[in-house]
Protein backbone atom coordinates (compact mmCIF):
# COMPACT_ATOMS: atom_id res chain seq x y z
CA UNK A 1 0.00 0.00 0.00
CA UNK A 2 1.40 3.39 -1.16
CA UNK A 3 1.66 6.18 1.37
CA UNK A 4 1.27 9.84 0.57
CA UNK A 5 4.18 12.05 1.57
CA UNK A 6 3.15 14.79 3.89
CA UNK A 7 5.97 16.94 2.65
CA UNK A 8 4.70 16.91 -0.95
CA UNK A 9 1.18 17.60 0.20
CA UNK A 10 2.14 20.72 2.06
CA UNK A 11 4.52 22.10 -0.53
CA UNK A 12 2.20 21.92 -3.61
CA UNK A 13 -0.68 24.12 -2.73
CA UNK A 14 1.33 26.61 -0.79
CA UNK A 15 3.78 27.22 -3.71
CA UNK A 16 1.09 27.81 -6.32
CA UNK A 17 -0.74 30.33 -4.19
CA UNK A 18 2.41 32.28 -3.65
CA UNK A 19 3.25 32.44 -7.35
CA UNK A 20 -0.23 33.73 -8.23
CA UNK A 21 -0.10 36.32 -5.51
CA UNK A 22 3.24 37.67 -6.76
CA UNK A 23 1.99 37.87 -10.36
CA UNK A 24 -1.15 39.76 -9.36
CA UNK A 25 0.82 42.22 -7.34
CA UNK A 26 3.14 42.90 -10.30
CA UNK A 27 0.24 43.36 -12.73
CA UNK A 28 -1.49 45.74 -10.42
CA UNK A 29 1.64 47.75 -10.07
CA UNK A 30 1.98 48.05 -13.88
CA UNK A 31 -1.65 49.03 -14.26
CA UNK A 32 -1.30 51.63 -11.57
CA UNK A 33 1.72 53.11 -13.28
CA UNK A 34 0.01 53.07 -16.72
CA UNK A 35 -3.10 54.64 -15.33
CA UNK A 36 -1.06 57.32 -13.71
CA UNK A 37 0.80 58.01 -16.91
CA UNK A 38 -2.51 58.17 -18.91
CA UNK A 39 -3.98 60.62 -16.44
CA UNK A 40 -0.77 62.60 -16.48
CA UNK A 41 -0.89 62.64 -20.28
CA UNK A 42 -4.47 63.89 -20.33
CA UNK A 43 -3.65 66.56 -17.82
CA UNK A 44 -0.56 67.56 -19.77
CA UNK A 45 -2.47 67.75 -23.05
CA UNK A 46 -5.61 69.52 -21.86
CA UNK A 47 -7.48 71.51 -24.55
CA UNK A 48 -4.32 72.85 -26.21
CA UNK A 49 -2.97 71.58 -29.52
CA UNK A 50 -0.10 69.22 -29.07
CA UNK A 51 3.35 70.04 -30.37
CA UNK A 52 4.13 69.04 -33.94
CA UNK A 53 0.60 69.63 -35.24
CA UNK A 54 0.41 71.16 -38.74
CA UNK A 55 -2.35 72.11 -41.14
CA UNK A 56 -1.23 72.33 -44.79
CA UNK A 57 2.28 73.11 -43.57
CA UNK A 58 1.18 75.70 -40.97
CA UNK A 59 2.59 74.80 -37.51
CA UNK A 60 -0.02 75.28 -34.80
CA UNK A 61 1.53 72.96 -32.20
CA UNK A 62 1.35 74.15 -28.59
CA UNK A 63 -1.28 76.77 -29.41
CA UNK A 64 -4.68 77.14 -27.95
CA UNK A 65 -7.66 76.75 -30.23
CA UNK A 66 -8.14 80.48 -30.53
CA UNK A 67 -4.45 81.05 -31.23
CA UNK A 68 -4.44 78.28 -33.79
CA UNK A 69 -7.49 79.72 -35.57
CA UNK A 70 -5.83 83.14 -35.69
CA UNK A 71 -2.62 81.71 -37.11
CA UNK A 72 -4.47 79.70 -39.73
CA UNK A 73 -6.36 82.82 -40.84
CA UNK A 74 -3.24 84.97 -41.10
CA UNK A 75 -0.91 82.39 -42.62
CA UNK A 76 -3.44 80.74 -44.94
CA UNK A 77 -1.70 79.23 -48.01
CA UNK A 78 -2.53 80.50 -51.51
CA UNK A 79 -4.49 77.33 -52.29
CA UNK A 80 -7.14 78.34 -49.77
CA UNK A 81 -8.06 81.63 -51.47
CA UNK A 82 -6.46 81.83 -54.93
CA UNK A 83 -8.61 81.00 -57.99
CA UNK A 84 -8.77 77.30 -58.77
CA UNK A 85 -7.58 76.31 -62.23
CA UNK A 86 -10.18 74.24 -64.05
CA UNK A 87 -10.74 72.87 -67.55
CA UNK A 88 -14.05 72.64 -69.39
CA UNK A 89 -13.50 70.42 -72.38
CA UNK A 90 -10.58 71.94 -74.26
CA UNK A 91 -10.92 75.35 -72.57
CA UNK A 92 -9.04 76.49 -69.45
CA UNK A 93 -10.39 78.94 -66.90
CA UNK A 94 -10.44 79.63 -63.16
CA UNK A 95 -13.06 79.53 -60.43
CA UNK A 96 -12.88 81.78 -57.37
CA UNK A 97 -13.32 79.53 -54.30
CA UNK A 98 -15.17 82.18 -52.31
CA UNK A 99 -17.60 82.78 -55.21
CA UNK A 100 -18.11 79.03 -55.43
CA UNK A 101 -18.98 78.80 -51.71
CA UNK A 102 -15.69 77.10 -50.75
CA UNK A 103 -13.57 78.21 -47.77
CA UNK A 104 -11.47 76.74 -44.92
CA UNK A 105 -13.24 76.98 -41.57
CA UNK A 106 -10.26 77.90 -39.35
CA UNK A 107 -12.17 77.54 -36.08
CA UNK A 108 -13.46 74.09 -36.96
CA UNK A 109 -9.95 73.16 -38.12
CA UNK A 110 -8.49 74.30 -34.79
CA UNK A 111 -11.12 72.26 -33.00
CA UNK A 112 -10.20 69.22 -35.06
CA UNK A 113 -6.47 69.76 -34.23
CA UNK A 114 -7.19 70.02 -30.47
CA UNK A 115 -9.15 66.80 -30.39
CA UNK A 116 -6.53 64.10 -30.85
CA UNK A 117 -7.00 60.42 -30.19
CA UNK A 118 -7.76 59.56 -26.52
CA UNK A 119 -6.40 56.04 -26.66
CA UNK A 120 -3.95 55.20 -23.81
CA UNK A 121 -1.15 54.32 -26.16
CA UNK A 122 -1.43 57.71 -27.98
CA UNK A 123 -1.76 59.76 -24.78
CA UNK A 124 1.11 58.01 -22.90
CA UNK A 125 3.24 58.05 -26.06
CA UNK A 126 2.98 61.84 -26.30
CA UNK A 127 4.44 62.14 -22.72
CA UNK A 128 7.69 60.52 -23.83
CA UNK A 129 7.95 62.05 -27.35
CA UNK A 130 8.57 65.69 -28.04
CA UNK A 131 9.21 65.26 -31.76
CA UNK A 132 6.03 63.47 -32.93
CA UNK A 133 4.28 65.35 -35.84
CA UNK A 134 0.60 65.47 -36.73
CA UNK A 135 -0.88 66.63 -40.09
CA UNK A 136 -4.46 67.77 -39.80
CA UNK A 137 -6.76 68.06 -42.84
CA UNK A 138 -8.42 71.50 -42.95
CA UNK A 139 -12.16 71.61 -42.40
CA UNK A 140 -13.91 72.99 -45.50
CA UNK A 141 -17.12 74.99 -45.36
CA UNK A 142 -19.40 74.58 -48.39
CA UNK A 143 -22.26 76.75 -49.71
CA UNK A 144 -24.16 74.67 -52.27
CA UNK A 145 -26.14 77.61 -53.64
CA UNK A 146 -23.01 79.60 -54.45
CA UNK A 147 -21.31 76.52 -55.90
CA UNK A 148 -24.18 75.84 -58.28
CA UNK A 149 -24.27 79.51 -59.29
CA UNK A 150 -20.53 79.50 -60.06
CA UNK A 151 -20.86 76.32 -62.13
CA UNK A 152 -23.88 77.75 -63.97
CA UNK A 153 -21.80 80.82 -64.88
CA UNK A 154 -19.05 78.57 -66.22
CA UNK A 155 -21.62 76.58 -68.20
CA UNK A 156 -23.05 79.75 -69.73
CA UNK A 157 -19.58 80.74 -70.90
CA UNK A 158 -18.33 77.37 -72.10
CA UNK A 159 -21.37 75.30 -73.08
CA UNK A 160 -21.79 75.19 -76.85
CA UNK A 161 -24.08 73.59 -79.35
CA UNK A 162 -22.68 71.04 -81.72
CA UNK A 163 -21.74 72.63 -85.06
CA UNK A 164 -22.12 70.50 -88.13
CA UNK A 165 -19.78 70.67 -91.05
CA UNK A 166 -21.37 72.67 -93.85
CA UNK A 167 -20.62 74.03 -97.29
CA UNK A 168 -22.45 76.91 -98.94
CA UNK A 169 -21.83 78.73 -102.20
CA UNK A 170 -21.70 82.49 -102.49
CA UNK A 171 -20.44 84.76 -105.25
CA UNK A 172 -18.93 81.82 -107.10
CA UNK A 173 -16.96 80.52 -104.11
CA UNK A 174 -17.38 77.68 -101.62
CA UNK A 175 -17.91 78.86 -98.04
CA UNK A 176 -16.83 76.13 -95.61
CA UNK A 177 -17.96 75.75 -92.00
CA UNK A 178 -15.72 73.47 -89.93
CA UNK A 179 -17.41 70.98 -87.57
CA UNK A 180 -17.14 71.39 -83.80
CA UNK A 181 -18.22 69.06 -81.02
CA UNK A 182 -20.90 70.24 -78.63
CA UNK A 183 -20.14 70.56 -74.90
CA UNK A 184 -22.50 70.64 -71.94
CA UNK A 185 -21.20 70.99 -68.39
CA UNK A 186 -22.56 68.41 -65.94
CA UNK A 187 -23.61 70.76 -63.15
CA UNK A 188 -23.95 68.29 -60.29
CA UNK A 189 -20.72 66.44 -61.03
CA UNK A 190 -18.87 69.72 -61.58
CA UNK A 191 -19.94 71.00 -58.13
CA UNK A 192 -18.74 67.76 -56.55
CA UNK A 193 -15.43 67.95 -58.43
CA UNK A 194 -14.77 71.46 -57.14
CA UNK A 195 -15.72 70.46 -53.61
CA UNK A 196 -13.45 67.39 -53.69
CA UNK A 197 -10.46 69.27 -55.11
CA UNK A 198 -10.55 72.19 -52.68
CA UNK A 199 -8.22 73.26 -51.27
CA UNK A 200 -5.67 72.13 -53.83
CA UNK A 201 -1.99 72.25 -52.98
CA UNK A 202 0.20 74.51 -55.09
CA UNK A 203 1.18 73.09 -58.44
CA UNK A 204 -1.74 70.65 -58.52
CA UNK A 205 -3.10 69.93 -62.00
CA UNK A 206 -6.26 71.82 -63.05
CA UNK A 207 -9.60 70.36 -62.01
CA UNK A 208 -11.36 68.78 -64.98
CA UNK A 209 -15.02 69.67 -64.74
CA UNK A 210 -17.12 66.82 -66.15
CA UNK A 211 -18.82 67.55 -69.47
CA UNK A 212 -20.99 65.61 -71.89
CA UNK A 213 -19.73 65.74 -75.45
CA UNK A 214 -21.90 65.55 -78.59
CA UNK A 215 -20.01 64.76 -81.77
CA UNK A 216 -21.12 66.28 -85.11
CA UNK A 217 -22.60 63.90 -87.63
CA UNK A 218 -20.19 65.02 -90.33
CA UNK A 219 -16.53 64.87 -89.33
CA UNK A 220 -13.64 66.90 -90.65
CA UNK A 221 -12.40 64.12 -92.93
CA UNK A 222 -15.74 63.95 -94.74
CA UNK A 223 -15.79 67.73 -95.08
CA UNK A 224 -12.32 67.71 -96.64
CA UNK A 225 -13.35 64.96 -99.06
CA UNK A 226 -16.45 66.86 -100.20
CA UNK A 227 -14.58 70.14 -100.65
CA UNK A 228 -11.87 68.51 -102.76
CA UNK A 229 -14.13 66.25 -104.80
CA UNK A 230 -17.08 68.60 -105.39
CA UNK A 231 -17.06 72.11 -103.92
CA UNK A 232 -13.78 73.32 -105.42
CA UNK A 233 -14.37 71.81 -108.89
CA UNK A 234 -17.97 73.09 -108.94
CA UNK A 235 -16.82 76.68 -108.41
CA UNK A 236 -13.72 76.42 -110.61
CA UNK A 237 -15.39 78.16 -113.55
CA UNK A 238 -18.49 78.33 -115.77
CA UNK A 239 -20.14 75.39 -117.45
CA UNK A 240 -21.04 75.62 -121.12
CA UNK A 241 -24.08 73.92 -122.65
CA UNK A 242 -24.42 73.33 -126.36
CA UNK A 243 -27.46 72.75 -128.56
CA UNK A 244 -26.58 72.45 -132.21
CA UNK A 245 -24.41 75.46 -133.04
CA UNK A 246 -25.69 77.46 -130.08
CA UNK A 247 -23.78 77.74 -126.79
CA UNK A 248 -25.02 78.77 -123.35
CA UNK A 249 -22.53 79.62 -120.58
CA UNK A 250 -23.60 79.50 -116.93
CA UNK A 251 -21.25 81.23 -114.49
CA UNK A 252 -20.06 79.71 -111.22
CA UNK A 253 -21.86 82.47 -109.31
CA UNK A 254 -25.18 81.56 -110.95
CA UNK A 255 -24.59 77.85 -110.34
CA UNK A 256 -23.80 78.52 -106.69
CA UNK A 257 -27.13 80.29 -106.15
CA UNK A 258 -28.95 77.06 -106.93
CA UNK A 259 -26.62 74.54 -105.26
CA UNK A 260 -27.26 73.28 -101.74
CA UNK A 261 -25.43 70.73 -99.61
CA UNK A 262 -27.18 68.22 -97.35
CA UNK A 263 -25.80 65.91 -94.65
CA UNK A 264 -27.15 62.39 -94.78
CA UNK A 265 -25.78 59.64 -92.57
CA UNK A 266 -22.55 61.51 -91.93
CA UNK A 267 -21.92 62.18 -95.61
CA UNK A 268 -22.27 65.45 -97.54
CA UNK A 269 -24.19 65.38 -100.82
CA UNK A 270 -24.87 68.24 -103.25
CA UNK A 271 -28.26 69.10 -104.72
CA UNK A 272 -28.95 71.25 -107.78
CA UNK A 273 -32.32 73.03 -108.00
CA UNK A 274 -32.60 72.70 -111.75
CA UNK A 275 -36.08 74.23 -111.92
CA UNK A 276 -34.92 77.42 -110.19
CA UNK A 277 -31.80 77.47 -112.37
CA UNK A 278 -33.95 77.17 -115.49
CA UNK A 279 -36.00 80.23 -114.48
CA UNK A 280 -33.01 82.30 -113.38
CA UNK A 281 -32.84 85.30 -115.71
CA UNK A 282 -29.11 84.67 -116.19
CA UNK A 283 -30.09 81.34 -117.78
CA UNK A 284 -33.59 81.87 -119.15
CA UNK A 285 -32.70 84.90 -121.28
CA UNK A 286 -29.77 83.37 -123.17
CA UNK A 287 -31.71 80.09 -123.28
CA UNK A 288 -34.30 81.85 -125.44
CA UNK A 289 -31.79 81.67 -128.30
CA UNK A 290 -31.77 77.88 -127.95
CA UNK A 291 -35.45 77.40 -127.27
CA UNK A 292 -38.84 78.88 -127.98
CA UNK A 293 -42.42 77.94 -128.73
CA UNK A 294 -43.21 76.75 -132.24
CA UNK A 295 -43.99 79.54 -134.67
CA UNK A 296 -46.87 78.96 -137.02
CA UNK A 297 -46.60 80.07 -140.63
CA UNK A 298 -48.00 83.53 -141.35
CA UNK A 299 -50.58 83.37 -144.07
CA UNK A 300 -51.95 85.90 -146.51
CA UNK A 301 -54.35 86.03 -149.45
CA UNK A 302 -53.25 86.68 -152.99
CA UNK A 303 -55.63 86.54 -155.94
CA UNK A 304 -58.19 84.82 -153.74
CA UNK A 305 -55.81 82.06 -152.73
CA UNK A 306 -54.04 81.51 -149.42
CA UNK A 307 -50.26 81.92 -149.58
CA UNK A 308 -47.46 81.59 -147.02
CA UNK A 309 -45.96 84.98 -146.22
CA UNK A 310 -43.56 83.58 -143.62
CA UNK A 311 -42.91 79.92 -143.00
CA UNK A 312 -43.33 78.33 -139.57
CA UNK A 313 -40.53 76.86 -137.51
CA UNK A 314 -40.46 74.17 -134.84
CA UNK A 315 -40.23 74.98 -131.15
CA UNK A 316 -37.44 73.78 -128.88
CA UNK A 317 -37.84 73.36 -125.12
CA UNK A 318 -35.27 72.52 -122.45
CA UNK A 319 -36.89 71.01 -119.37
CA UNK A 320 -35.62 71.32 -115.82
CA UNK A 321 -34.74 67.62 -115.84
CA UNK A 322 -32.78 67.97 -119.09
CA UNK A 323 -30.91 70.93 -117.62
CA UNK A 324 -30.06 68.95 -114.47
CA UNK A 325 -28.77 65.99 -116.46
CA UNK A 326 -26.61 68.30 -118.55
CA UNK A 327 -25.14 70.39 -115.73
CA UNK A 328 -24.54 67.91 -112.88
CA UNK A 329 -21.83 65.79 -114.60
CA UNK A 330 -19.89 68.96 -115.48
CA UNK A 331 -19.71 70.26 -111.89
CA UNK A 332 -17.02 67.81 -110.76
CA UNK A 333 -14.74 68.54 -113.71
CA UNK A 334 -12.10 71.21 -114.24
CA UNK A 335 -11.08 73.07 -117.36
CA UNK A 336 -13.19 74.75 -120.04
CA UNK A 337 -13.22 71.76 -122.37
CA UNK A 338 -14.19 69.27 -119.67
CA UNK A 339 -16.93 71.58 -118.38
CA UNK A 340 -18.68 71.76 -121.77
CA UNK A 341 -21.48 69.39 -122.75
CA UNK A 342 -24.72 69.12 -124.74
CA UNK A 343 -28.17 69.82 -123.35
CA UNK A 344 -31.12 67.85 -124.70
CA UNK A 345 -34.02 69.84 -126.11
CA UNK A 346 -37.53 68.64 -126.92
CA UNK A 347 -38.56 69.63 -130.44
CA UNK A 348 -42.21 70.56 -131.03
CA UNK A 349 -43.10 70.95 -134.71
CA UNK A 350 -45.32 73.82 -135.76
CA UNK A 351 -48.73 72.77 -137.00
CA UNK A 352 -48.79 75.19 -139.89
CA UNK A 353 -45.93 75.38 -142.39
CA UNK A 354 -45.56 75.73 -146.13
CA UNK A 355 -45.37 71.94 -146.37
CA UNK A 356 -48.47 71.26 -144.26
CA UNK A 357 -50.66 74.05 -145.64
CA UNK A 358 -52.14 72.11 -148.56
CA UNK A 359 -52.61 68.96 -146.49
CA UNK A 360 -54.46 70.91 -143.80
CA UNK A 361 -56.90 72.28 -146.34
CA UNK A 362 -56.37 75.98 -145.70
CA UNK A 363 -56.85 77.01 -149.27
CA UNK A 364 -59.17 80.04 -149.43
CA UNK A 365 -60.56 83.01 -147.60
CA UNK A 366 -63.78 81.96 -145.91
CA UNK A 367 -64.72 85.46 -144.74
CA UNK A 368 -63.36 88.89 -143.93
CA UNK A 369 -64.80 91.85 -142.04
CA UNK A 370 -63.67 95.37 -141.17
CA UNK A 371 -64.90 97.74 -138.46
CA UNK A 372 -64.03 101.43 -138.55
CA UNK A 373 -63.84 103.51 -135.37
CA UNK A 374 -62.92 107.06 -134.31
CA UNK A 375 -59.20 107.36 -133.76
CA UNK A 376 -58.08 107.64 -130.14
CA UNK A 377 -54.75 106.75 -128.52
CA UNK A 378 -56.32 104.25 -126.13
CA UNK A 379 -58.16 102.53 -129.01
CA UNK A 380 -54.98 102.27 -131.04
CA UNK A 381 -53.18 100.64 -128.10
CA UNK A 382 -55.91 98.28 -126.91
CA UNK A 383 -57.18 97.23 -130.32
CA UNK A 384 -53.62 96.76 -131.59
CA UNK A 385 -52.72 94.59 -128.59
CA UNK A 386 -55.80 92.38 -128.97
CA UNK A 387 -55.11 91.98 -132.71
CA UNK A 388 -51.50 91.00 -131.93
CA UNK A 389 -52.68 88.22 -129.64
CA UNK A 390 -55.37 86.93 -132.02
CA UNK A 391 -53.46 87.05 -135.29
CA UNK A 392 -52.17 83.65 -136.43
CA UNK A 393 -54.56 81.58 -134.33
CA UNK A 394 -55.06 78.12 -135.81
CA UNK A 395 -58.35 76.46 -134.88
CA UNK A 396 -58.46 72.74 -135.58
CA UNK A 397 -61.67 70.97 -136.72
CA UNK A 398 -64.00 70.52 -133.75
CA UNK A 399 -61.90 72.86 -131.56
CA UNK A 400 -63.50 75.73 -129.61
CA UNK A 401 -61.87 79.17 -129.89
CA UNK A 402 -62.29 81.65 -127.02
CA UNK A 403 -61.68 85.40 -127.18
CA UNK A 404 -60.91 85.71 -123.45
CA UNK A 405 -58.58 82.70 -123.44
CA UNK A 406 -56.71 84.00 -126.50
CA UNK A 407 -56.47 87.68 -125.54
CA UNK A 408 -56.25 87.26 -121.77
CA UNK A 409 -57.32 89.68 -119.08
CA UNK A 410 -57.19 93.31 -120.18
CA UNK A 411 -54.68 94.62 -117.65
CA UNK A 412 -51.69 96.92 -117.78
CA UNK A 413 -49.42 93.92 -117.27
CA UNK A 414 -50.92 92.39 -120.42
CA UNK A 415 -50.35 95.54 -122.47
CA UNK A 416 -53.71 97.30 -122.16
CA UNK A 417 -54.53 100.83 -120.99
CA UNK A 418 -57.62 102.58 -119.62
CA UNK A 419 -60.25 103.48 -122.19
CA UNK A 420 -64.00 104.03 -122.59
CA UNK A 421 -66.34 101.08 -122.30
CA UNK A 422 -70.01 100.47 -121.37
CA UNK A 423 -70.57 99.61 -117.70
CA UNK A 424 -73.93 99.68 -115.90
CA UNK A 425 -75.69 101.18 -118.91
CA UNK A 426 -73.32 104.10 -119.52
CA UNK A 427 -69.83 104.88 -120.78
CA UNK A 428 -67.08 104.66 -118.16
CA UNK A 429 -63.32 104.54 -118.10
CA UNK A 430 -61.84 101.07 -117.52
CA UNK A 431 -58.80 99.00 -118.64
CA UNK A 432 -59.17 97.58 -122.14
CA UNK A 433 -61.75 100.04 -123.44
CA UNK A 434 -62.19 99.73 -127.22
CA UNK A 435 -61.59 95.97 -127.37
CA UNK A 436 -65.28 95.46 -128.21
CA UNK A 437 -64.44 96.70 -131.75
CA UNK A 438 -62.20 93.62 -132.12
CA UNK A 439 -64.88 91.34 -130.64
CA UNK A 440 -67.46 92.70 -133.09
CA UNK A 441 -65.08 92.19 -136.02
CA UNK A 442 -64.33 88.58 -134.99
CA UNK A 443 -68.05 87.90 -134.55
CA UNK A 444 -68.85 89.07 -138.06
CA UNK A 445 -65.94 87.07 -139.50
CA UNK A 446 -67.19 83.86 -137.87
CA UNK A 447 -70.79 84.79 -138.81
CA UNK A 448 -69.96 84.94 -142.52
CA UNK A 449 -67.54 81.98 -142.36
CA UNK A 450 -70.55 79.88 -141.40
CA UNK A 451 -69.04 78.33 -138.25
CA UNK A 452 -71.01 77.60 -135.07
CA UNK A 453 -71.24 80.44 -132.50
CA UNK A 454 -71.26 79.14 -128.91
CA UNK A 455 -71.23 82.29 -126.76
CA UNK A 456 -71.60 85.95 -127.55
CA UNK A 457 -73.40 88.99 -126.21
CA UNK A 458 -74.29 92.36 -127.70
CA UNK A 459 -73.72 95.72 -126.04
CA UNK A 460 -76.46 96.81 -123.65
CA UNK A 461 -77.31 99.73 -125.93
CA UNK A 462 -76.70 100.19 -129.63
CA UNK A 463 -73.47 101.76 -130.98
CA UNK A 464 -74.03 103.30 -134.39
CA UNK A 465 -70.76 102.19 -136.03
CA UNK A 466 -71.60 98.50 -135.57
CA UNK A 467 -74.17 96.56 -137.65
CA UNK A 468 -77.37 96.28 -135.63
CA UNK A 469 -77.89 92.72 -134.34
CA UNK A 470 -74.43 91.65 -135.51
CA UNK A 471 -72.04 92.94 -132.88
CA UNK A 472 -70.45 91.61 -129.73
CA UNK A 473 -68.77 92.73 -126.56
CA UNK A 474 -66.67 90.86 -124.01
CA UNK A 475 -65.96 91.17 -120.28
CA UNK A 476 -63.30 89.29 -118.40
CA UNK A 477 -64.80 86.62 -116.18
CA UNK A 478 -68.42 87.24 -117.16
CA UNK A 479 -68.89 87.35 -120.95
CA UNK A 480 -66.83 85.62 -123.64
CA UNK A 481 -66.98 85.26 -127.42
CA UNK A 482 -66.64 81.61 -128.49
CA UNK A 483 -67.15 79.54 -131.63
CA UNK A 484 -66.63 75.93 -132.65
CA UNK A 485 -64.87 75.12 -135.91
CA UNK A 486 -67.40 72.81 -137.56
CA UNK A 487 -66.09 73.41 -141.10
CA UNK A 488 -64.21 70.10 -141.19
CA UNK A 489 -60.85 71.79 -141.94
CA UNK A 490 -58.48 73.92 -139.86
CA UNK A 491 -59.14 77.67 -139.75
CA UNK A 492 -56.41 80.30 -139.70
CA UNK A 493 -57.44 83.68 -138.18
CA UNK A 494 -55.73 86.65 -139.71
CA UNK A 495 -56.11 89.98 -137.86
CA UNK A 496 -54.72 93.45 -138.49
CA UNK A 497 -55.47 97.03 -137.41
CA UNK A 498 -54.75 100.68 -138.09
CA UNK A 499 -55.40 103.77 -135.99
CA UNK A 500 -59.02 103.78 -137.18
CA UNK A 501 -59.93 100.27 -138.38
CA UNK A 502 -59.63 96.59 -137.53
CA UNK A 503 -59.91 93.70 -140.00
CA UNK A 504 -60.34 89.97 -139.25
CA UNK A 505 -60.30 87.25 -141.90
CA UNK A 506 -60.96 83.50 -141.59
CA UNK A 507 -58.85 81.35 -143.94
CA UNK A 508 -59.68 77.67 -144.51
CA UNK A 509 -62.08 75.75 -146.73
CA UNK A 510 -65.63 76.95 -147.25
CA UNK A 511 -68.41 74.60 -146.25
CA UNK A 512 -71.01 76.77 -148.00
CA UNK A 513 -70.80 78.72 -151.22
CA UNK A 514 -72.07 81.82 -149.44
CA UNK A 515 -73.29 83.02 -146.06
CA UNK A 516 -75.34 86.22 -145.97
CA UNK A 517 -77.20 88.31 -143.39
CA UNK A 518 -80.88 89.26 -143.64
CA UNK A 519 -81.84 91.91 -141.05
CA UNK A 520 -85.44 92.51 -140.04
CA UNK A 521 -87.03 95.80 -138.95
CA UNK A 522 -86.41 97.47 -135.61
CA UNK A 523 -89.28 96.87 -133.19
CA UNK A 524 -90.22 97.73 -129.60
CA UNK A 525 -88.79 101.23 -129.88
CA UNK A 526 -88.05 102.71 -126.41
CA UNK A 527 -87.12 106.39 -125.90
CA UNK A 528 -84.06 107.30 -123.77
CA UNK A 529 -84.02 109.23 -120.50
CA UNK A 530 -81.74 111.88 -119.10
CA UNK A 531 -79.59 111.55 -115.96
CA UNK A 532 -76.45 112.85 -114.31
CA UNK A 533 -73.32 110.83 -113.65
CA UNK A 534 -70.66 111.44 -111.04
CA UNK A 535 -67.12 110.41 -110.36
CA UNK A 536 -63.87 110.50 -112.30
CA UNK A 537 -64.90 107.55 -114.50
CA UNK A 538 -68.09 109.26 -115.76
CA UNK A 539 -68.28 109.85 -119.54
CA UNK A 540 -70.74 112.18 -121.32
CA UNK A 541 -73.02 110.28 -123.72
CA UNK A 542 -75.64 111.30 -126.28
CA UNK A 543 -79.12 109.75 -126.18
CA UNK A 544 -80.30 106.96 -128.49
CA UNK A 545 -83.54 105.00 -128.54
CA UNK A 546 -83.65 101.33 -127.60
CA UNK A 547 -85.10 98.63 -129.88
CA UNK A 548 -85.28 94.93 -130.76
CA UNK A 549 -84.01 93.42 -134.00
CA UNK A 550 -83.72 89.99 -135.61
CA UNK A 551 -81.03 88.99 -138.09
CA UNK A 552 -81.10 85.80 -140.15
CA UNK A 553 -77.93 83.99 -141.24
CA UNK A 554 -78.63 82.43 -144.64
CA UNK A 555 -76.52 79.49 -145.96
CA UNK A 556 -76.47 78.88 -149.72
CA UNK A 557 -74.96 76.17 -151.94
CA UNK A 558 -75.18 76.29 -155.75
CA UNK A 559 -77.53 79.25 -155.46
CA UNK A 560 -79.97 77.32 -153.25
CA UNK A 561 -80.68 78.22 -149.65
CA UNK A 562 -79.80 75.19 -147.51
CA UNK A 563 -80.17 76.60 -144.00
CA UNK A 564 -81.30 79.70 -142.10
CA UNK A 565 -80.55 80.74 -138.47
CA UNK A 566 -82.20 83.62 -136.62
CA UNK A 567 -80.46 85.74 -133.96
CA UNK A 568 -82.46 88.19 -131.84
CA UNK A 569 -80.95 91.19 -130.03
CA UNK A 570 -82.48 93.58 -127.50
CA UNK A 571 -80.98 97.07 -127.02
CA UNK A 572 -81.88 99.25 -124.06
CA UNK A 573 -82.19 103.02 -124.55
CA UNK A 574 -78.95 104.94 -124.34
CA UNK A 575 -79.76 107.68 -121.83
CA UNK A 576 -78.39 111.15 -122.08
CA UNK A 577 -75.68 111.48 -119.41
CA UNK A 578 -74.07 114.64 -118.15
CA UNK A 579 -71.18 114.46 -115.68
CA UNK A 580 -70.58 116.58 -112.59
Amino acid sequence: MRRRSTTDHAAGPTGRRGHIRKTAIAAGAVAAVAGGLYVAGLVATGDDISAGTRVDGIDIGGLSRAEAAARLASAAPAAWKDPMRVTVGDASTTVDPASAGLAVDVRATADRAADPSRSPFTVIGRLFSSSQSRDIEPVVSFDGTKAHAAVAAAAKEHDREVREAAVAFKDGKAVVTQPREGLKLDTEKAVEALRSAYPAAGGTAPVALPVSVKQPQVRGAELARFVNEFAKPAMSGPVTLTSGDERLQITAATLGEHLTVKADGGRLTPSLDARALLHDSAVSRPLDTLTGAPVEARLGVRDGRVVVEQDGRPGREVSAEALRRAVEPLLTKKGAAARTGPVAATVTPSRLTAQTLARLGITEQMSTFTVNFPAAPYRTTNIGRAVELINGSVVQPGEVWSFNRTVGERTKANGFVDGTMIMDGQYRKAPGGGVSAVATTVYNALFFAGVEPLEHGAHSFYIERYPAGREATVAWGTLDLKFRNDSGKPIYIRASSTDSSVTVSFLGTKKYDSVTADAGPRTNITPPKERKGTGETCEVQEPLEGFDIKVDRVFTNAGVEVKRETFGTHYTPRDKVTCD
